[in-house]
């Protein structure tokens, strides 16, 4: 009888060892093996929830067919320290990661990323527009299209904003972003960095200057991004706009002009809308205006701080993007008649 029963617990034991050796090497397999994407996706975002259970993440990976077993990924999180550390967001996954990538990747936190872009020379109502049309962002119910003055002034509010509006304030970038962003957050980054950028380059600047704040340097900035359509002339109208301050010449932007119309702007610029005193038409005003008229870029404000040192007083557009510059009136009259009312 005890011999029977030793052979029992002997048989008993190889069988054991033989299951256990079976299994060790499925789990080996299992964390080597690559992980299937459903429909043979070369990309799955796997969406993780704040406070998800390690079994729902592992149950929900073998129900798409992912992974194979959910029990041995539940193993290797705990067996490898990283059960509680996985973070909560959306997933890039790709088939060529295995198990060990995959939680990996979960514990790293690099989730996926959306962009959305601000553009020099946009309003700031048009910008806002893009980002309430954004699905990725998430909004609130006072956000919405169309973007009126209520919804200006209470995005201000809620910056702390202390200006006349919001217009120009807004760093022009491509922003990276998480699923679960705001767009209140969104809108923040591109603000706070505004402020960084300005106070840099207002820190940095020539000292014989006619701009007396760094709000003042981003309302020239913002003239000088809608009249610059060749970057590598930003300086050279920078520094056109400078001399006519330091002389008490008036600046003569048509953007000014188009952007105290408003609304009335039909896409040409008449000579009753010259004539028509605006609080940004600078041809009627012997100053800045009072706010920027549009997004500037660090190019441009980095220009208005750091001008061209030619003596050119006027320009006028040559009709392929860029400006043909003259020192006096004579000369740039010289131009009009050559560039806009084609005559010699």
């Amino acid at each position: 009888m005890i011999k029977i029963l030793f052979k029992f617990i002997a048989l008993s034991i190889l069988i054991g060892s033989f299951a256990t050796a079976w299994y060790w090497n499925e789990y080996q397999l299992f964390l080597k093996e690559n992980i299937q994407l459903p429909d043979k996706q070369e990309k799955y975002i796997l969406s993780i929830s704040k406070g998800a259970l390690l079994r729902d993440i592992a149950q929900d990976l073998q129900q798409q067919k992912i992974i194979s077993n959910a029990l041995f990924f539940r193993i290797y999180a705990r067996v490898s320290n990283q059960a509680q550390k996985i973070k909560a967001g959306e997933y890039a996954l790709n088939s060529d990661m295995t198990v060990v990538n995959v939680l990996t990747l979960l514990v790293s936190g690099k989730v996926t990323q959306y962009t959305q872009t601000i553009i020099e020379g946009l309003t700031v109502k048009e910008s806002l527009q893009r980002i309430a049309r954004d699905k990725s962002l998430i909004h609130s119910e006072d956000f919405s299209l169309p973007i009126s003055r209520d919804d200006l002034i209470s995005l201000q509010k809620k910056l702390g904003d202390q200006h006349k509006t919001l217009e120009g304030l807004l760093f022009p970038d491509t922003y990276n972003f998480p699923k679960g962003t705001t767009e209140l957050q969104f809108i923040k980054r591109a603000y706070d960095r505004m402020q960084r950028i300005l106070s840099q380059e207002w820190q940095a600047r020539e000292k014989q200057t006619p701009l007396k704040s760094p709000y003042e340097a981003l309302i020239l900035a913002s003239i000088v991004e809608k009249e610059s359509g060749v970057s590598s002339e930003r300086n050279k109208i920078a520094g056109v706009f400078i001399r006519r301050m330091n002389k008490g010449m008036r600046l003569q932007s048509d953007p000014t002009i188009i952007y105290g119309m408003g609304d009335t702007y039909k896409g040409n610029i008449r000579r009753r809308d010259i004539n028509q005193k605006t609080a940004y038409n600078t041809y009627q005003i012997p100053r800045l205006p009072p706010t920027p008229i549009a997004i500037a870029g660090r190019e441009a404000i980095h220009a208005v701080l750091h001008p061209d040192k030619g003596k050119s007083l006027y320009f006028v557009a040559d009709g392929s993007g860029g400006h043909v510059f003259s020192n006096s009136l004579k000369e740039h009259n010289r131009a009009v008649r050559k560039y806009i009312l084609k005559k010699k």
